[in-house]
C-alpha cells in the first residue's frame, strides 16, 4: 500500500510488473466477457428474452431458479474483487475526484445491475432485456476506461494522486 501512496508504485519496476500482469490478466478476462455473451445473446434485447425466458421454436430451455442463482453466486464474488482491485488503482491515479467518482460508481452499479437483470428478465419482464444489454455494454466499456486509465499512469510514471510536487498538485490524467 504504501508504495501506492507515495507513488513508488510506477518506480518500482516488481510493483510496476505485478500490475502490469493484472491488467493483462483483466484484458483477457475483458475480451472472454465477449466471446461468453455472444456465445449465448446478442445485442438484440429478444436475443436476452430467449436466453433467460426460453424458446420452444429454437429448443431453448427458461434458465432456471437454481441455475441464476450459481451464476449470481460465482460471478458476484468475482466481478466484486476485479472490480475492487480495478477501483482500488483508480484511487491513486492522478484524476479528479469526480472523475475516480464516476468510475467506482459505473463499475459496481453497471456490474450489480448486470448482474440482476437477468433474473428481472426471467421472473419479470422481457422489458428488462434492454437494460441487460445497456448494463453489459456499460459495465465493458467501464472496464476497458480503467484498464486505460491505470495503465496510462503506471507507464507514463505519474505520480501518486496523493502526492504534491513541487508547485502544487500532481498532473491530471485527461
Amino acid at each position: 500500500m504504501r508504495f501506492v501512496v507515495t507513488g513508488e508504485w510506477t518506480r518500482n519496476r516488481l510493483l510496476k510488473a505485478i500490475v502490469a500482469c493484472f491488467l493483462a490478466y483483466t484484458a483477457i478476462l475483458w475480451i472472454t466477457n465477449f466471446g461468453l455473451y455472444f456465445s449465448k445473446m446478442s445485442l438484440y434485447p429478444s436475443s436476452v428474452v430467449d436466453y433467460f425466458r426460453g424458446n420452444e421454436e429454437k429448443f431453448l430451455e427458461p434458465r432456471s431458479w437454481i441455475g441464476l442463482l450459481e451464476q449470481l453466486h460465482f460471478h458476484s464474488f468475482a466481478m466484486g474483487i476485479l472490480l475492487l482491485t480495478l477501483t482500488h488503482l483508480l484511487l491513486f491515479v492522478p484524476v479528479s475526484m469526480r472523475v475516480k467518482a464516476f468510475g467506482i460508481c459505473g463499475a459496481f452499479t453497471f456490474g450489480i445491475v448486470g448482474e440482476l437483470s437477468g433474473w428481472t428478465v426471467r421472473y419479470l419482464s422481457p422489458v428488462f432485456a434492454y437494460l441487460k444489454v445497456a448494463s453489459f455494454v456499460c459495465l465493458q466499456g467501464v472496464i476497458l476506461w480503467l484498464m486505460i486509465v491505470v495503465a496510462r499512469a503506471l507507464w507514463m510514471s505519474s505520480p501518486s494522486a496523493y502526492s504534491v510536487g513541487e508547485g502544487g498538485p500532481p498532473p491530471r490524467i485527461p
